[in-house]
C-alpha cells in the first residue's frame, strides 16, 4: 500500500492549467469551460485560475473538476508487475502526515511553531560589531573576516546537533549583495537543515544593521555541509524533524542539493569536455592584454594554535579567509584597483590540515570579461620544508568586479594566457561563467522569473533537473493547501500563491510503492490509463534519472487543435525512509522539436507525483473522514 499525491501542479495565473481536464462519470457534473488561450498539461490534475492584477482569482468551488482523473487501471499495473489498486482512501502527501481537516484541529501546535515560542534547537546566531580591525582599505568589511564569522555560526550550529566536534566538507556557490561598513553591525543567523548518516546540511543567512537610521540589508545567503567527527565511535546522526514551513521545504530539497555536491566535480568536468564555448581570444588586440603571469599570487601560511579547533584542526572559515586575501591581491595586479569580491564558487576540502602545517596558497588571474574576472587559487599542505609531496587541500574560484563612485562595474583589461596550462584556465574560465550564469538563473531566480519553458542545454542539465525536483518538493511542502473537494475518498487541494493557482490530489492504493514509481515514472507507459496522452515519445535518457518527452494530447477545452509537450521528467527514489518517491515534470525547450503548426504548444512549470510507503515514519499522522 503507497499513499499518492498526484500532482502537484503549478501554472502561472492566466497562462491556463498545469494539468488535463479529470475525467468524470455522467452522475459528476459537467466540465467547466476553459479559456480558449488556456494551454493545458496532460497530466492527472488541474490548476484553474482567473488573472487579476498580479493575483489569481481561483474559481468557485463549485466549479472546479469534482473527480480526478483514473488511476492507472489493472491491465497498467500488473503489466509492471504490482498488485492492482483496491483500496482509496483519505492521506496526505505533505511531511507533517495530517490531513487538512485534522490540520485545523493541530492549529495550536502550527501556531506554537510558527511563533515566537518555538525556536529551532540547532538555531544559532551570531552579532558582531565590524570595527576597523575588520575592514579593508576602503572601510568596508573584509570578506575573508566575513568567511570565517560564517564558518563559526555555521560550525556551532552543525555541533549543537551532533554532539560532538564537527569539521566543514563543502561551501555551496555564495554570492554577495551588499557591502558592510565599519561601524555597522553583522547578524548571522545559522540552522540545520538536514542530517544524513554522518554529514549534515546547515543554512546560513547573512544580514547587516545600521544601529543609527536601523536599516538592515541582507548580504548573502549560503549553505555549508559538515561532517561529524569521533576518534573513537562511528558517529550516526540524529534525523532533523521540521516544523515550520520553512524548515519543511529546506528539508525537503536537501537530499537533492547532496546528490548535487556528490556529482559537482564529476559534472563541471563533463560539462568542461562536452560544451563548446566560445571565446575570442585570437579576436583580442594584444597590445591591450595583461600577461596573466603578471598577476600570480602565491604566500606561505604557518597553522599556528588560533587558527585551529580543539582538535587541532585549521577552521575551514580561516583557510577561506586566506584565500580570499591572495585572490585580491592577484585581482588587484590586473585592474591596478581595488576589486569587490562578488561570487565564491562551490568548493569541497579535500583534507584537513593541522596545527605546525605550512599551507601555500597560489592564485591567478585565469579570465576577464568586460566587467568581471575569474581568479583561480589553490591550497596546498607540507609538514616540513624537506617534503617534496604536498597535500591538495583546496581549489576555489572567486569573481571580482571594479565597482566606480557609484557602485557601478568598471571595464576590465583584458587577459593573455600563458601557453598551455594558462589557455586551458581561459577557456574553463569561460565554461564555468556560463555553468555559472545558468546556475545562478536556473537555481536562484524566483519562479515568477523563469519561464515555463527553460531552454534544455548540457550545460545546465544537472540544474535543471534539481530545480525540477526541488520546485515540486517544496510545493508539496506548503502548509497553506486548502480542501476543495473530495469524492470517493479522493481529495482534492488548491493553493493561491503570489501569480500561481497550485492544486494537488491525494489517494491511497494497495500498490506497492516501488512498482507504482517504475510505472509512473516511464512517461511511455502512460498512454495504457491516461486518455489525456495519445502518444509519447523518448526524445533524449539525459542519464539514470533523467529523460526528455515529448508528449501529444487530444484537443479540449473547445479548441479544435490538440496539444503537445516537451517535458523534462526527474525521477527520484527515497533518500531516508521518511522520504517520498519523486516524479517531477516541467517544459524545456528543444531546437529539434519547436512549435509547429499542427499543434498547440502547452507548457508546465512545476508538476509530477509525490507518494510514500504506508507505515513509513512520515504516515503515521491522523486523517479524518
Amino acid at each position: 500500500m503507497c499513499r499518492l499525491g498526484s500532482p502537484g501542479c503549478r501554472t502561472r495565473a492566466g497562462e491556463g492549467p498545469g494539468g488535463a481536464e479529470p475525467s468524470r462519470n455522467s452522475a459528476a457534473p459537467p466540465p467547466p469551460r476553459l479559456p480558449s488561450a488556456c494551454p493545458q498539461l496532460p497530466a492527472s490534475g488541474c490548476a484553474l485560475g482567473r488573472r487579476t492584477g498580479l493575483v489569481s482569482e481561483p474559481l468557485p468551488a463549485d466549479s472546479l473538476p469534482r473527480r480526478p482523473q483514473r488511476a492507472p487501471s489493472a491491465s497498467a499495473l500488473h503489466a509492471a508487475g504490482a498488485e492492482p489498486p483496491i483500496l482509496w482512501g483519505l492521506a496526505s502527501v505533505f511531511s507533517s502526515r495530517t490531513s487538512r481537516k485534522s490540520a485545523s484541529r493541530a492549529g495550536n501546535d502550527s501556531a506554537m511553531a510558527d511563533g515566537e515560542g518555538y525556536r529551532n534547537p540547532t538555531e544559532v546566531q551570531m552579532s558582531q560589531l565590524v570595527l576597523p580591525c575588520h575592514t579593508n582599505q576602503r572601510g568596508e568589511l573584509s570578506v575573508g573576516q566575513l568567511l570565517k564569522w560564517i564558518d563559526t555560526t555555521a560550525c556551532l550550529s552543525a555541533e549543537r546537533h551532533a554532539g560532538c566536534p564537527c569539521v566543514t566538507a563543502s561551501m555551496d556557490d555564495i554570492y554577495f549583495e551588499h557591502t558592510i561598513s565599519v561601524g555597522q553591525v553583522v547578524n548571522i543567523k545559522a540552522k540545520v537543515n538536514r542530517a544524513f548518516n554522518s554529514s549534515m546540511e546547515v543554512g546560513i543567512q547573512v544580514a547587516s544593521e545600521d544601529l543609527c537610521s536601523e536599516k538592515q540589508w541582507n548580504v548573502c545567503k549560503a549553505l555549508a555541509t559538515f561532517v561529524a567527527h569521533r576518534e573513537i565511535t562511528k558517529v550516526k546522526l540524529k534525523q532533523i524533524t521540521p516544523r515550520t514551513e520553512e524548515e519543511k521545504m529546506e528539508h525537503s530539497v536537501a537530499a537533492e542539493r547532496r546528490r548535487m555536491r556528490l556529482v559537482y566535480a564529476d559534472t563541471i568536468k563533463d560539462l568542461l569536455a562536452n560544451c563548446a564555448i566560445q571565446d575570442d581570444l585570437e579576436s583580442r588586440d594584444c597590445s591591450h592584454m595583461v600577461p596573466a603571469e603578471k598577476t600570480r599570487v602565491e604566500s606561505v601560511e604557518l597553522v599556528l594554535p588560533p587558527h585551529a579547533n580543539h582538535q587541532g584542526n585549521t577552521f575551514g572559515g580561516q583557510i577561506m579567509a586566506w584565500m580570499e586575501n591572495v585572490a585580491t591581491i592577484a585581482a588587484s595586479r590586473l585592474c591596478r584597483a581595488h576589486p569587490t569580491l562578488k561570487a565564491i564558487e562551490m568548493f569541497h576540502f579535500r583534507g584537513p590540515s593541522q596545527v605546525g602545517d605550512r599551507l601555500v596558497l597560489k592564485a591567478i588571474v585565469n579570465n576577464a570579461f568586460k566587467h568581471s574576472m575569474e581568479v583561480g587559487v589553490c591550497v596546498e599542505a607540507y609538514r616540513q620544508q624537506a617534503e617534496t609531496h604536498r597535500r591538495h587541500i583546496n581549489s576555489a574560484f572567486m569573481t571580482f568586479v571594479v565597482l566606480d563612485a557609484d557602485d557601478q562595474p568598471q571595464l576590465l583589461p583584458w587577459i593573455r594566457p600563458q601557453p598551455g596550462d594558462g589557455e586551458r584556465r581561459y577557456r574553463e574560465a569561460s565554461a564555468r561563467k556560463k555553468i555559472r550564469l545558468d546556475r545562478k538563473y536556473i537555481v536562484s531566480c524566483k519562479q515568477t522569473e523563469v519561464p515555463l519553458s527553460v531552454p534544455w542545454d548540457p550545460s545546465n542539465q544537472v540544474y535543471l533537473s534539481y530545480n525540477n525536483v526541488s520546485s515540486l518538493r517544496m510545493l508539496v511542502a506548503k502548509d497553506n493547501w486548502v480542501l476543495s473537494s473530495e469524492i470517493n475518498q479522493v481529495r482534492l487541494y488548491t493553493l493561491e500563491d503570489d501569480k500561481f493557482l497550485s492544486f494537488h490530489m491525494e489517494m491511497v492504493v494497495h500498490v506497492d510503492a516501488a512498482q507504482a514509481f517504475l510505472l509512473l515514472s516511464d512517461l511511455r507507459r502512460r498512454p495504457e490509463w491516461d486518455k489525456h496522452y495519445r502518444s509519447v515519445e523518448l526524445v533524449q535518457q539525459v542519464d539514470e534519472d533523467d529523460a526528455i518527452y515529448h508528449v501529444t494530447s487530444p484537443a479540449l477545452g473547445g479548441h479544435t487543435k490538440p496539444q503537445d509537450f516537451v517535458i523534462l521528467a526527474s525521477r527520484r527514489k527515497p533518500c531516508d525512509n521518511g522520504d517520498p518517491y519523486v516524479i517531477a515534470l516541467r517544459s524545456v525547450t528543444l531546437p529539434t522539436h519547436r512549435e509547429t503548426p499542427e499543434y498547440r504548444r502547452g507548457e508546465t512549470l512545476c508538476s509530477g507525483f509525490c507518494f510514500w510507503r504506508e507505515g513509513d515514519q512520515l504516515t503515521k499522522g491522523p486523517t479524518t473522514a
